[in-house]
Protein backbone atom coordinates (compact mmCIF):
# COMPACT_ATOMS: atom_id res chain seq x y z
CA UNK A 1 0.00 0.00 0.00
CA UNK A 2 1.40 3.44 -1.22
CA UNK A 3 2.05 6.19 1.59
CA UNK A 4 0.27 9.41 1.46
CA UNK A 5 1.94 12.00 -0.72
CA UNK A 6 1.73 14.55 2.45
CA UNK A 7 3.30 11.80 4.96
CA UNK A 8 5.95 11.52 2.36
CA UNK A 9 6.21 15.35 1.31
CA UNK A 10 6.39 16.10 5.10
CA UNK A 11 9.02 13.22 5.92
CA UNK A 12 11.40 14.98 3.05
CA UNK A 13 11.02 18.38 4.92
CA UNK A 14 12.66 17.03 8.29
CA UNK A 15 16.37 17.55 8.52
CA UNK A 16 16.43 13.65 8.45
CA UNK A 17 14.37 13.58 5.47
CA UNK A 18 16.79 16.00 3.53
CA UNK A 19 19.80 14.31 4.29
CA UNK A 20 18.43 10.93 2.83
CA UNK A 21 17.68 13.05 -0.21
CA UNK A 22 20.78 14.19 -0.27
CA UNK A 23 22.70 10.97 -0.01
CA UNK A 24 20.56 9.10 -2.37
CA UNK A 25 21.32 11.88 -4.91
CA UNK A 26 24.88 11.30 -4.28
CA UNK A 27 24.65 7.63 -5.99
CA UNK A 28 22.06 8.65 -8.66
CA UNK A 29 24.25 11.23 -9.98
CA UNK A 30 27.28 8.89 -9.81
CA UNK A 31 25.28 6.38 -12.09
CA UNK A 32 23.62 9.28 -13.95
CA UNK A 33 26.46 12.03 -14.62
CA UNK A 34 25.05 14.23 -17.07
CA UNK A 35 21.76 13.77 -19.01
CA UNK A 36 21.31 16.71 -21.12
CA UNK A 37 18.50 16.51 -23.78
CA UNK A 38 16.84 13.97 -21.91
CA UNK A 39 13.40 13.45 -21.14
CA UNK A 40 13.25 12.13 -17.47
CA UNK A 41 9.79 10.83 -15.71
CA UNK A 42 9.53 10.39 -11.98
CA UNK A 43 7.28 7.32 -10.90
CA UNK A 44 5.78 7.49 -7.51
CA UNK A 45 7.14 10.04 -4.89
CA UNK A 46 10.74 10.69 -6.97
CA UNK A 47 10.66 14.43 -6.82
CA UNK A 48 13.19 14.39 -4.58
CA UNK A 49 15.54 13.06 -7.00
CA UNK A 50 14.44 14.54 -9.71
CA UNK A 51 15.51 18.51 -9.03
CA UNK A 52 19.47 17.78 -9.95
CA UNK A 53 18.30 17.81 -13.52
CA UNK A 54 16.34 20.12 -13.95
CA UNK A 55 18.91 22.39 -15.08
CA UNK A 56 20.07 20.37 -17.71
CA UNK A 57 17.48 17.47 -19.10
CA UNK A 58 15.35 18.78 -21.70
CA UNK A 59 11.95 17.91 -20.02
CA UNK A 60 11.61 16.65 -16.65
CA UNK A 61 8.11 15.62 -14.59
CA UNK A 62 6.90 13.29 -11.98
CA UNK A 63 3.83 10.37 -12.16
CA UNK A 64 2.50 10.39 -9.06
CA UNK A 65 -0.10 7.26 -8.20
CA UNK A 66 -3.36 7.74 -7.54
CA UNK A 67 -3.65 5.56 -4.68
CA UNK A 68 -0.95 7.94 -3.15
CA UNK A 69 -1.95 10.72 -4.09
CA UNK A 70 0.08 14.08 -5.72
CA UNK A 71 1.86 17.11 -4.27
CA UNK A 72 2.68 20.41 -6.34
CA UNK A 73 6.06 20.66 -7.58
CA UNK A 74 8.58 22.38 -7.98
CA UNK A 75 7.53 25.02 -5.43
CA UNK A 76 7.25 28.73 -6.79
CA UNK A 77 7.43 27.52 -9.74
CA UNK A 78 4.74 25.87 -12.93
CA UNK A 79 3.83 22.68 -11.76
CA UNK A 80 5.47 19.37 -13.28
CA UNK A 81 3.23 16.36 -11.66
CA UNK A 82 0.45 14.83 -12.65
CA UNK A 83 -1.99 12.31 -11.17
CA UNK A 84 -2.33 8.62 -13.06
CA UNK A 85 -3.04 5.05 -12.58
CA UNK A 86 1.03 3.91 -12.14
CA UNK A 87 -0.94 0.75 -14.41
CA UNK A 88 -1.81 3.06 -17.06
CA UNK A 89 0.42 5.78 -18.02
CA UNK A 90 -0.96 8.05 -20.44
CA UNK A 91 1.97 8.21 -22.35
CA UNK A 92 3.28 7.33 -25.91
CA UNK A 93 5.41 4.25 -26.64
CA UNK A 94 9.10 5.29 -26.57
CA UNK A 95 8.59 8.49 -24.86
CA UNK A 96 10.83 8.46 -22.23
CA UNK A 97 14.61 8.77 -22.03
CA UNK A 98 14.99 8.08 -18.19
CA UNK A 99 12.83 7.00 -15.91
CA UNK A 100 13.58 7.00 -12.01
CA UNK A 101 10.79 4.95 -9.22
CA UNK A 102 10.70 5.98 -5.64
CA UNK A 103 8.65 4.65 -3.04
CA UNK A 104 6.60 2.87 -5.99
CA UNK A 105 7.94 -0.59 -6.20
CA UNK A 106 7.78 -1.62 -2.98
CA UNK A 107 4.34 -0.04 -2.43
CA UNK A 108 2.12 -0.73 -5.65
CA UNK A 109 -0.85 -3.03 -5.69
CA UNK A 110 0.22 -3.80 -9.49
CA UNK A 111 3.47 -4.58 -9.92
CA UNK A 112 4.30 -6.42 -13.13
CA UNK A 113 1.92 -4.45 -14.87
CA UNK A 114 3.59 -1.23 -13.77
CA UNK A 115 6.97 -2.26 -14.58
CA UNK A 116 5.10 -3.60 -18.02
CA UNK A 117 4.12 0.10 -18.41
CA UNK A 118 7.57 1.60 -17.59
CA UNK A 119 9.26 -0.68 -20.50
CA UNK A 120 6.27 0.75 -22.61
CA UNK A 121 7.39 4.34 -22.41
CA UNK A 122 11.06 3.92 -22.10
CA UNK A 123 12.81 4.68 -25.37
CA UNK A 124 14.92 1.76 -26.60
CA UNK A 125 18.08 2.44 -25.32
CA UNK A 126 16.59 4.49 -22.27
CA UNK A 127 17.37 3.57 -18.47
CA UNK A 128 15.33 2.63 -15.44
CA UNK A 129 16.62 3.61 -12.04
CA UNK A 130 14.76 1.96 -8.67
CA UNK A 131 15.31 3.28 -5.47
CA UNK A 132 13.53 0.56 -3.13
CA UNK A 133 14.49 0.02 1.03
CA UNK A 134 17.23 -2.65 1.31
CA UNK A 135 16.23 -5.78 3.17
CA UNK A 136 19.46 -6.24 4.73
CA UNK A 137 19.88 -2.67 5.77
CA UNK A 138 18.39 -0.86 9.01
CA UNK A 139 16.32 1.31 7.83
CA UNK A 140 13.91 -1.22 6.53
CA UNK A 141 13.10 -2.42 10.12
CA UNK A 142 11.83 1.06 11.33
CA UNK A 143 8.42 2.45 10.20
CA UNK A 144 9.31 5.91 11.23
CA UNK A 145 10.54 6.98 7.96
CA UNK A 146 8.85 5.62 4.33
CA UNK A 147 11.63 3.50 3.43
CA UNK A 148 10.65 1.18 6.48
CA UNK A 149 6.84 0.46 4.73
CA UNK A 150 5.95 -1.94 1.76
CA UNK A 151 8.23 -4.89 0.55
CA UNK A 152 11.41 -4.38 0.97
CA UNK A 153 14.31 -6.16 -1.58
CA UNK A 154 17.54 -7.35 -1.94
CA UNK A 155 19.76 -7.07 -4.55
CA UNK A 156 19.25 -10.55 -6.14
CA UNK A 157 15.33 -10.16 -5.65
CA UNK A 158 15.31 -6.67 -7.39
CA UNK A 159 17.86 -7.93 -10.03
CA UNK A 160 15.70 -11.17 -10.71
CA UNK A 161 12.12 -9.16 -10.61
CA UNK A 162 13.60 -6.56 -13.17
CA UNK A 163 14.93 -9.75 -15.36
CA UNK A 164 11.24 -10.65 -15.21
CA UNK A 165 9.59 -7.96 -16.26
CA UNK A 166 11.99 -7.58 -19.67
CA UNK A 167 14.51 -5.44 -18.09
CA UNK A 168 18.39 -6.21 -17.12
CA UNK A 169 20.20 -5.08 -14.20
CA UNK A 170 23.37 -2.70 -15.34
CA UNK A 171 24.82 -0.59 -12.23
CA UNK A 172 23.76 -1.69 -8.69
CA UNK A 173 24.03 1.29 -5.73
CA UNK A 174 23.61 0.67 -2.33
CA UNK A 175 22.99 4.42 -0.09
CA UNK A 176 21.74 5.30 3.44
CA UNK A 177 24.36 3.83 5.55
CA UNK A 178 23.32 6.28 8.56
CA UNK A 179 21.14 5.20 11.02
CA UNK A 180 17.28 6.44 10.46
CA UNK A 181 17.41 8.39 13.35
CA UNK A 182 17.67 12.57 13.36
CA UNK A 183 20.00 13.14 16.11
CA UNK A 184 22.55 16.29 15.39
CA UNK A 185 25.30 14.00 15.05
CA UNK A 186 24.36 11.55 13.10
CA UNK A 187 23.17 14.46 10.36
CA UNK A 188 26.61 16.30 10.43
CA UNK A 189 28.30 13.08 10.01
CA UNK A 190 26.17 11.75 7.34
CA UNK A 191 28.81 12.25 4.92
CA UNK A 192 31.57 10.35 6.49
CA UNK A 193 29.41 8.04 7.61
CA UNK A 194 28.15 7.15 4.26
CA UNK A 195 31.63 6.61 2.44
CA UNK A 196 33.03 4.77 5.25
CA UNK A 197 29.39 2.38 4.87
CA UNK A 198 29.82 2.55 0.70
CA UNK A 199 33.72 0.97 1.35
CA UNK A 200 33.33 -1.52 4.13
CA UNK A 201 29.54 -2.33 4.03
CA UNK A 202 28.64 -2.38 0.20
CA UNK A 203 25.77 -4.31 0.38
CA UNK A 204 24.04 -3.06 3.73
CA UNK A 205 23.18 0.10 3.02
CA UNK A 206 19.38 1.81 4.16
CA UNK A 207 18.65 1.73 0.05
CA UNK A 208 19.14 -0.32 -3.18
CA UNK A 209 19.51 1.92 -6.33
CA UNK A 210 19.74 -0.27 -9.30
CA UNK A 211 19.66 0.93 -13.43
CA UNK A 212 18.26 -1.47 -15.70
CA UNK A 213 17.84 -1.61 -19.09
CA UNK A 214 15.24 -2.78 -21.70
CA UNK A 215 15.71 -6.24 -23.21
CA UNK A 216 14.58 -5.44 -26.25
CA UNK A 217 14.89 -9.20 -27.66
CA UNK A 218 12.96 -10.94 -24.77
CA UNK A 219 9.82 -8.56 -25.79
CA UNK A 220 6.48 -10.13 -25.98
CA UNK A 221 3.48 -9.25 -27.61
CA UNK A 222 2.12 -6.46 -26.39
CA UNK A 223 -1.38 -5.86 -26.16
CA UNK A 224 -2.36 -2.28 -27.06
CA UNK A 225 -4.83 -1.19 -24.58
CA UNK A 226 -7.79 1.11 -25.87
CA UNK A 227 -6.51 4.81 -24.10
CA UNK A 228 -9.70 6.77 -24.98
CA UNK A 229 -10.62 9.08 -22.65
CA UNK A 230 -7.49 8.69 -20.34
CA UNK A 231 -6.32 12.23 -19.66
CA UNK A 232 -3.79 13.50 -17.42
CA UNK A 233 -5.59 15.43 -14.18
CA UNK A 234 -4.01 17.92 -13.38
CA UNK A 235 -2.13 17.97 -9.45
CA UNK A 236 -4.48 21.59 -8.87
CA UNK A 237 -7.62 19.66 -8.34
CA UNK A 238 -6.03 16.17 -6.99
CA UNK A 239 -4.91 16.13 -3.21
CA UNK A 240 -2.30 18.68 -2.81
CA UNK A 241 0.11 19.87 -1.18
CA UNK A 242 2.30 22.76 -1.20
CA UNK A 243 4.77 22.23 1.69
CA UNK A 244 7.03 20.06 -0.40
CA UNK A 245 10.67 22.07 -0.87
CA UNK A 246 12.96 19.41 -2.32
Amino acid sequence: MYNDAIDLAAFYNTALGHTASRLIRRKVRRIWPNLSGSVIMGMGYATPYLRPFMSEADRVFAAMPAQQGATYWPAGALNLTVLCDDGELPLQDSSVDRIIMAHCVECTEQLRTMLNEAWRVLASDGRLLVIVPNRRGLWARFERTPFGHGQPYSISQLSRLLRDNMFMTSKIECALYIPPYPGRIIIRSAVGIEDLGSRWLRRLGGVVVVEATKQIYAASKVRHLERRGRNLVPVSVARVSNVEKY
